[in-house]
């Protein structure tokens, strides 16, 4: 028992899948019996999303509080974070738009209905409705784009006020730290949920469900890694005007790190190493850009976040408007943004995502999602990792506080 609480968290999760598959398979009488178990794991993911996204996002905003680093540093990784998120999400949506995941499956076909009550889509009706009136009944209804709006005004005020709000700002930086931990409370019992959801699913997914759920994994992945080879190449060579291959050479620890652990948070001290000793990026720049980019800068979960929006509309037969499509993308950029950089985050995200999108009735999409987590996880934290580099890099080198000989020493 101890050997299996300690291993990763995308071992455990993978045992309570195939534990799942497995009970779901043998006994269906057992799996109704376990089902109450995976509705406790649900409840407590919907939770979370309003305190989460909240403290989240406005924490990530306030990060930037610090007004010389704002105006010099600040201000150009900003815009490159922005950027790169951005273009993540373009790609991500792109690429899911060729693959069509879910498109031919009607396993959730019972569910569409009510999917498309809860998300009749006009685009300048929703761009307003995503300003609130009030911001409390917001909340309590859950609708995320009102509450992401509101959080963008607070954040922007708490950093216009600085000190004069000090005192809330911290408070929103220790919410958001309580948020965390109660996320990973949350995630830590992730296997036992994930294997009651998936017993009780088993049984209901077909052949081309599974087929589906295959193309889907492969969209995400492939489409990070062509970002990978493709988008910070590009950075590195244009605007860095430096060597790609000794760039990718330099920071290929913290890329295996980042792989390896999934997790943003735990891959930071090694990111901080390599920029010092491997780029030769100077403390004041890499000391700002890589915290913030740990909080704010999530281009592997861009990508994750706008195929998710895809597949759940194409699996609940929601039509894929271009003004749906840009939603699409702002809910990326923004859920990107405020994503916690802690391992197993992406699942409370995409919880949030397909509430926005679909509703309740979508929920029920979130044990495949979390089944199959950790065959994404390591693709896009290694993404997430190198974007933060490729931005620390850059920002060096255009404040001429890059060491190139540090950059190009053979080691």
């Amino acid at each position: 028992m101890k050997k299996i609480l300690s291993a990763p968290m995308w071992l455990q999760i993978i045992v309570g899948l195939v534990l799942g598959l497995a009970l779901g398979f043998v006994s269906p009488s057992a799996a109704d019996a376990v089902s109450p178990i995976g509705d406790i794991y649900l409840n407590l993911l919907k939770m979370l999303i309003v305190p989460l996204v909240f403290f989240s996002i406005t924490n990530g905003i306030c990060q930037m509080s610090d007004g010389k680093q704002l105006r010099s540093v600040g201000g150009r990784i900003v815009v490159y974070y922005i950027c790169s998120t951005a273009a993540a999400a373009v790609f991500g949506v792109t690429a899911v738009m060729i693959t069509q995941p879910g498109r031919d499956v009607t396993d959730f076909s019972a569910m569409a209905g009510e999917a498309a009550e809860s998300a009749q889509f006009n685009f300048i009706d929703n761009v307003v409705s995503w300003f609130p009136t009030n911001i409390v009944d917001a909340m309590a209804n859950a609708n995320m784009l009102q509450i992401i709006v509101f959080c963008l005004f607070l954040g922007v005020a708490l950093l216009a006020l600085g000190d004069k709000a000090a005192h809330i700002t911290r408070f929103i930086e220790e919410g958001n730290a309580v948020m965390l931990k109660i996320t990973s409370y949350v995630i830590a019992i992730s296997p036992i949920g994930i294997f009651s959801l998936m017993a009780t699913m088993v049984s209901k997914i077909s052949g081309a469900m599974m087929k589906e759920v295959l193309v889907f994994i492969a969209t995400i992945d492939v489409t990070i890694v062509i970002f990978m080879l493709v988008f910070y190449p590009l950075v590195i060579k244009l605007i860095g005007k430096l060597s790609v291959i000794t760039f990718f050479k330099n920071i290929s620890a913290s890329m295996l790190v980042a792989f390896t652990t999934t997790s943003s948070a735990a891959t930071l001290p090694v990111s901080i190493d390599v920029a010092k000793n491997r780029i030769g990026a100077d403390e004041q720049v890499y000391g700002f850009t890589l915290p913030l980019g740990n909080t704010c800068n999530m281009d592997g979960a861009a990508i994750q976040f706008s195929t998710i929006c895809v597949f759940a509309c194409n699996l609940f037969h929601l039509e894929l408007t271009p003004g749906r499509v840009l939603q699409f993308m702002f809910i990326s950029l923004m859920l990107s943004i405020g994503a916690a950089g802690v391992k197993g985050a992406g699942i409370v995200m995409s919880t949030i995502i397909i509430s926005t999108l679909i509703g309740d009735a979508g929920l029920t999409l979130i044990p495949i999602l979390a089944a199959v987590w950790p065959t994404l996880d390591p693709f896009a934290t290694c993404a997430n990792n190198v974007g933060d580099l490729t931005g620390t890099t850059i920002v060096s080198k255009m404040m001429g506080l890059l060491d190139e000989n540090i950059f190009n020493r053979q080691n």
